[in-house]
């Protein structure tokens, strides 16, 4: 299964988040995976592609051609893939993963992570996606989300869009069980033309 996990390109960060993105690294090598990511030889994406490669997998980055300018293209990636911009390099990545695996990181990984989200809920795309919520990173943005289910900006059936996972090891378990839902496609209240 091609996974790709979006996540921070922070080499400032606590080592917790390290910790667990060497383990999910781990486990998508040992599960005889393949990794996307950035391909930045940076932070959290570093420490996944040196870990799953270690582990078997192997290993694509995708990076823009002004990254590679900044000499921040990873060494340790099995392809490297250069696009022109941020926005075929998402699209690329989306084309070519089975799952969505999204560690903590700063606004890229968010606007990554939900864009994902929004077109899987526009049906674009019928792939997993996982929240690793690790230290409880993401505990902020999920009280964002609750607050836009309750105020209706949000159907209740798209909790079922994402999965939050405490742990490397919950989410791999959610994506390799993975079950795809229907979701209802009505908005709540249609205009009269």
């Amino acid at each position: 299964m091609n996974i790709c996990v979006f996540c921070s390109s922070s080499n400032a960060i606590n080592k917790v988040y390290f910790e667990a993105t060497q383990k999910l690294g781990e486990l998508i090598g040992k599960g005889g995976h393949h990794l996307i990511n950035g391909g930045a030889n940076v932070g959290l994406m570093e420490a996944a592609t040196i870990a799953a490669s270690k582990a078997g997998a192997s290993t694509t980055g995708v990076i823009p051609e002004k990254m590679i300018g900044r000499s921040l293209a990873s060494d340790n990636s099995h392809k490297v893939v250069v696009t022109k911009d941020m926005m075929e390099r998402k699209a690329h990545m989306r084309d070519i993963s089975d799952a969505f695996i999204a560690l903590p990181g700063g606004f890229g990984t968010l606007e990554e992570i939900l864009e994902v989200i929004t077109l899987r809920q526009l049906s674009y795309h019928h792939k997993p996606i996982v929240f690793v919520n690790t230290n409880n990173f993401f505990d902020h943005l999920l009280k964002q989300f609750e607050l836009s289910y309750v105020e209706l900006f949000a159907k209740d059936i798209y909790r079922q869009l994402y999965y939050v996972a405490e742990t490397p090891e919950e989410a791999m378990e959610y994506i390799i069980n993975y079950k795809e839902v229907e979701l209802d496609s009505k908005w709540f209240k249609v205009p009269e033309k």
